[in-house]
């Protein structure tokens, strides 16, 4: 890599699963009556929502600026059966980072205990609710792909895989939609440094690929860590529709 070289962005993997699950969905949609189509269309809408959101992350990527190499949408299962559907993974010259994509509707709330509390206006009217913690949702994928690492090696190579994970690789929760106010005044600090909104996005992975005190890799060593990424994953398409039969 030259010194005047411009920074690349390589985008290894690009999804149109959602896509695909979407035009599936719109589909069966006319043929549906009752409570199914119901669940039909609240399916669409929180499908479009979730393509929108990872077109946005998608879109701060490519306009980084950065060195950067991408695996968008990759479904991964351990031999245990545990299974996760991980929305970006993303190779800095330090870094792999798990990115979990949210574009929530509402204004969300992180409070000391790390609950996430989502406010909603219809009106005049407010209400909260909780919703599933999404720093628990990509742990779970972090804890996925440390297994499927691991056990690619005999016992005392797993062991070390699994010790030394945590150092290069890292989580991050992006909140998709600009008009979401995100309040965490009362968040620990752990919790606020993996909860950002898109717009800091680009920010944050310098800070983070700053901080980081691991050798600096070139666009040679990034991109061989993204295939091996890539073919160490079992990929697969799982897209689950709505029972047809309810």
């Amino acid at each position: 890599m030259g010194i005047f070289s411009k920074p690349e962005i390589i985008i290894l993997k690009e999804s149109n699963s959602a896509e695909e699950h979407l035009a599936k969905l719109e589909e069966l949609l006319p043929r549906a009556t009752g409570k199914v189509k119901e669940n039909i269309q609240k399916e669409i809408i929180l499908t479009k929502a979730g393509i929108d959101g990872e077109k946005k992350v998608l879109y701060e990527l490519k306009n980084s600026n950065m060195d950067l190499v991408v695996l968008q949408d990759i479904c991964i299962r351990a031999k245990d059966g545990r299974e996760a559907q991980i929305d970006f993974v993303i190779v800095t010259s330090k870094l792999m980072i798990l990115l979990e994509c949210k574009n929530l509707v509402g204004n969300i709330e992180i409070d000391s205990k790390g609950n996430f509390i989502r406010t909603i206006q219809y009106g005049k009217r407010y209400w909260k609710e909780g919703i599933y913690s999404p720093i628990t949702q990509n742990e779970r994928h972090m804890e996925v792909l440390k297994e499927c690492k691991s056990e690619e090696w005999n016992a005392v190579m797993g062991a070390m895989v699994r010790m030394s994970f945590s150092s290069f690789h890292k989580s991050l929760v992006v909140l998709a939609n600009e008009k979401t106010y995100l309040n965490d005044r009362y968040a620990k600090k752990e919790v606020k440094e993996q909860v950002i909104r898109a717009d800091q996005l680009i920010a944050t992975i310098r800070r983070m690929n700053a901080e980081s005190k691991l050798p600096k890799s070139t666009k040679k060593e990034m991109l061989g860590f993204g295939e091996k990424c890539w073919r160490e994953i079992r990929a697969k398409e799982k897209i689950t529709l709505p029972d047809m039969k309810s």
